[in-house]
C-alpha cells in the first residue's frame, strides 16, 4: 500500500492526523504531510479510515 496525497485538494482539516499519526501530518500551512508514504501494516485499518474519511478527497490509495 502508498500513500498519495494531492495537496491542491488538501483543507488541513486534520482528520487523517487523528486517525493515523504516524503517518499524517497537517503543517502550520493547513496542508496534509504524509510522513510514511509506505505505512506498515500495523497502521493499514487506521490510513484506510483516514483516506475514507478525508472531507476534500485529497488521500488516496495505491497498490
Amino acid at each position: 500500500m502508498r500513500v498519495e496525497a494531492d495537496l491542491d485538494v488538501c483543507v488541513g482539516s486534520g482528520t487523517c492526523e487523528l486517525l493515523a499519526p504516524d503517518v499524517f501530518e497537517v503543517g502550520e500551512d493547513g496542508v496534509v504531510r504524509v510522513l510514511r508514504p509506505q505505512p506498515g501494516q500495523a497502521d493499514e485499518d487506521a490510513v484506510r479510515d483516514a483516506v475514507a474519511q478525508c472531507p476534500t478527497g485529497a488521500l488516496g490509495l495505491a497498490d
